[in-house]
C-alpha cells in the first residue's frame, strides 16, 4: 500500500470515526455504537471506502491489548490474587455452563459432536472491549456486578489457551498431531519471562529513562513494553490481551503506573475505536442475505441460554437485584476470539465452512447489537432502580486526597495525612524522591502533576481534595487553573510562593491558600524579638498582633493588586505605619497594668 493510499485510508477512518459516534451521541447511542456503524458504512456493505477489512483487524485488536493493560495496571497483584476464588469460581461456571448448553442444543439440532464442541467454545466468550467500555462509562466497575464480570471476562482470556490447544484434536484427522510439547513450554516460558521482566526490569528502565526527564523516550519504552509482550504472547500461541494484562498488574505497584497509564490511555482509545470500527466492517451481509433464519436463530438462542446460565451464576453468588440486568447483558453477546477460534476450527476441518461462516456472522451481529441494547437498558431498566442507586450509603465514603509535591512542604502535608487515617496520592516528577518515600509505605507515582492527563489517572474526578504542594510558582497556577476547569468539585489548597503569588491564585479561584514561609517566618521573628528584649511575653504578643494585622494587609493589599506599583506602595506603607501604632499602643498598655 503506497504512502498517499495509507494516509487516506487512515483519514477515512477518523472521518467517519468523527462523524458517527457524534451523531450516535447525538441520538443518544454510545461511543462503541457509532463505531460499529462507522465500520459498517466505510465497508464493503456500506459505501465501499474500504475494500480490505481484514488487514486492519490485526492492528485494531492493540486497542484490547491497550485497554486490558490498562485495567492491569489499576490491579495490584494483591487484589488480584484476594479475588482469585472469584476468578476461577465464576469464570468456570460461566465457561463450563454456556459450553454444555449450546454444545447440547446444537446436539439436539442435528449438529456433529465436533462442531457442537467447537460452536459451544466459540459462544462461550464475551467482547472484553464491549463489556468493560460501557461499565467504565457508567463507573460500575468497582460495583459487585462489574466485578463479576470482570473476573469471568479475564477467566475467558484464560480460558481461549486450552480452547486453541484442543482445536487441533478436534479436526478431521483428529489425535494428537497438531499438540506439541515444545509450544506448551515456549508458552511457560514465554509467562515467566513476562513476569520477572516486569518485576525486575521494566522498573529500572523506567527509573532511568525518568531521570533524563524525557517524556517522548517514556512514552515510547511504554508503547515498546506492550507491544513487546503482546507479540510475544502472540508468537507463544496466547492471547495478546492476556500478556499485556499480566504485564499490567506487575507493573501496578510502581511508582510510575500513573505515568505510564496517562501515556498510554490516548493510543488505548484510539485503537480500541479502530477495534470497534473493524467489527463492523467484518459483517458478511451475504451469509445473512443467504442463511438469514440461521443466523437469527443463532444470535436468539446466544442471548437465551448465556442469559440463562448468567441468571444462574447471578443467583448463586447473590448479586444486587438492580446490578443483574447489566451483568447478564454485558456478558451475553459473542466476543472477538470467537473469530480466532472459529477460524482455526474451520482450518482444521472441525467446522465446515459455511457454518463457520454463520456463527461468525452472528457473533459479529451480537457485538454490534450489545451497544443498542444498552440503550433500551438505560431507558426501561435502569430507570427503575435509579431511587435505590441514589440512596446515600450507611457510612460516609473516605476522604480522597491528591498531593502534588513531594518536597519540603510536601513530604510534611502527606505525612500528617496519612498518619490520621487519610493515604493520598502523591505525584511528583522526581524518581529518587518518589522510590524514597515509597519505601515507607506511601502511595507515590511519578509524574508531572501539571499534566491533566496524569490528574485523571491519579482520580481527579472522583477525589475530594487536590494540595498543590509544588515548589515552582508557574506550575503551581498552572496546575490550579488546570484543576479548577476540568475539576470543578474538586476543592483545591496551594501553596503560594509569597502574597503576590497567592493574589495570582485567587484570581484563578482558590480560596484555600497558605504562604510556604509565613509561619516559619513570623516564628523567626516572634524568636529574635524575644531575644533581643528578654521578654517572651512581650514577643507573643507582637507576633499575634502581627498575624491578626497580616490578615487585613492581604484584605487591602488584594482590593489594589491589579492597579499601579504606586498604589501598592501607598497602602503597604499606611499598613506598616498603622502595624508600628498597634505594637506601640499595646505595650504602652500592659506596662501601664503592670505599674505599681
Amino acid at each position: 500500500m503506497g504512502g498517499n493510499a495509507l494516509l487516506l485510508q487512515a483519514a477515512t477512518y477518523f472521518a467517519a470515526a468523527v462523524i458517527a459516534v457524534m451523531a450516535a451521541h447525538r441520538f443518544g447511542l454510545g461511543s462503541v455504537a457509532g463505531y460499529l456503524l462507522a465500520g459498517i458504512a466505510v465497508g464493503p456493505w456500506g459505501f465501499k471506502l474500504i475494500h480490505e477489512p481484514q488487514a486492519i483487524h490485526s492492528f485494531a485488536e492493540l486497542g484490547v491489548v491497550f485497554l486490558l493493560f490498562v485495567i492491569g495496571l489499576e490491579l495490584e497483584p494483591r487484589r488480584l490474587w484476594s479475588m482469585r476464588t472469584r476468578l476461577f469460581g465464576l469464570g468456570l461456571s460461566q465457561v463450563l455452563g454456556s459450553i454444555a448448553v449450546v454444545a447440547a442444543v446444537a446436539l439436539a439440532g442435528g449438529m456433529d459432536l465436533r462442531v457442537a464442541l467447537v460452536a459451544g467454545m466459540a459462544l462461550s466468550l464475551s467482547s472484553t472491549a464491549l463489556a468493560l467500555q460501557p461499565l467504565t462509562e457508567r463507573g460500575a466497575l468497582g460495583t459487585q456486578g462489574g466485578q463479576a464480570s470482570f473476573a469471568i471476562l479475564l477467566f475467558q482470556d484464560l480460558a481461549v489457551i486450552p480452547m486453541l490447544a484442543i482445536l487441533p484434536l478436534l479436526g478431521t484427522e483428529g489425535g494428537w498431531s497438531g499438540f506439541s510439547w515444545q509450544g506448551v513450554g515456549f508458552a511457560l516460558a514465554v509467562i515467566v519471562g513476562t513476569l520477572v521482566l516486569g518485576h525486575f526490569i521494566a522498573r529500572p528502565v523506567f527509573r532511568h529513562i525518568a531521570r533524563t526527564r524525557l517524556r517522548e523516550i517514556f512514552t515510547a519504552f511504554a508503547l515498546l513494553l506492550v507491544l513487546g509482550i503482546a507479540l510475544l504472547f502472540e508468537t507463544a500461541g496466547l492471547s495478546m490481551a492476556l500478556g499485556a494484562f499480566l504485564a499490567g498488574v506487575l507493573l501496578a505497584e510502581s511508582e510510575y503506573s500513573r505515568e505510564i497509564e496517562a501515556a498510554i490511555e490516548p493510543f488505548k482509545g484510539l485503537l480500541l475505536g479502530l477495534f470497534f470500527i473493524s467489527v463492523g466492517m467484518s459483517v458478511d451481509f451475504a451469509v445473512l442475505l443467504a442463511r438469514p433464519w440461521l443466523v437469527v436463530g443463532i444470535i436468539v438462542v446466544l442471548f437465551i441460554l448465556k442469559g440463562v446460565v448468567l441468571w444462574l451464576i447471578a443467583e448463586r453468588v447473590r448479586l444486587p437485584s438492580s446490578e443483574r440486568p447489566l451483568f447478564i447483558l454485558l456478558l451475553a453477546q459473542g466476543g472477538e476470539f470467537a473469530f480466532v477460534i472459529l477460524g482455526l476450527a474451520a482450518a482444521n476441518g472441525a467446522v465446515a465452512g459455511p457454518v463457520a461462516q454463520a456463527i461468525t456472522l452472528a457473533v459479529a451481529l451480537s457485538m454490534i447489537a450489545t451497544p443498542f441494547l444498552l440503550v433500551l437498558y438505560d431507558r426501561l431498566i435502569a430507570t427503575r432502580f435509579a431511587d435505590a442507586a441514589a440512596r446515600p450509603a450507611d457510612t460516609p465514603r473516605p476522604a480522597k486526597v491528591i498531593v502534588a509535591g513531594l518536597g519540603r512542604v510536601g513530604q510534611v502535608v502527606a505525612r500528617l495525612l496519612n498518619a490520621s487515617g487519610f493515604q493520598p496520592t502523591v505525584l511528583d516528577d522526581d524518581p529518587d524522591a518518589v522510590e524514597g518515600l515509597r519505601k515507607f509505605g506511601f502511595r507515590v507515582f511519578y509524574g508531572d502533576a501539571t499534566r491533566l492527563d496524569l490528574l485523571h489517572a491519579a482520580g481527579g474526578a472522583s477525589a475530594d481534595l487536590l494540595v498543590i504542594a509544588l515548589d515552582n510558582p508557574e506550575a503551581i497556577t498552572r496546575l490550579a487553573e488546570t484543576a479548577r476547569t476540568h475539576f470543578p468539585r474538586l476543592r483545591i489548597i496551594a501553596r503560594a510562593r509569597d502574597m503576590r503569588h497567592m493574589f495570582t491564585l485567587r484570581d484563578s479561584g482558590v480560596e484555600l491558600i497558605e504562604r510556604e514561609t509565613w509561619l516559619s517566618a513570623l516564628k523567626l521573628g516572634e524568636t529574635a524579638l524575644a531575644v533581643m528584649t528578654q521578654d517572651p511575653e512581650r514577643a507573643q504578643r507582637a507576633a499575634r498582633a502581627f498575624a491578626e494585622h497580616d490578615h487585613v494587609v492581604q484584605a487591602k493589599l488584594y482590593a489594589v493588586h491589579k492597579e499601579s506599583a504606586a498604589a501598592h506602595v501607598i497602602v503597604s506603607n499606611e499598613l506598616r505605619d498603622q502595624l508600628k501604632r498597634t505594637l506601640t499602643e499595646d505595650e504602652t498598655e500592659v506596662r501601664s497594668r503592670l505599674a505599681p
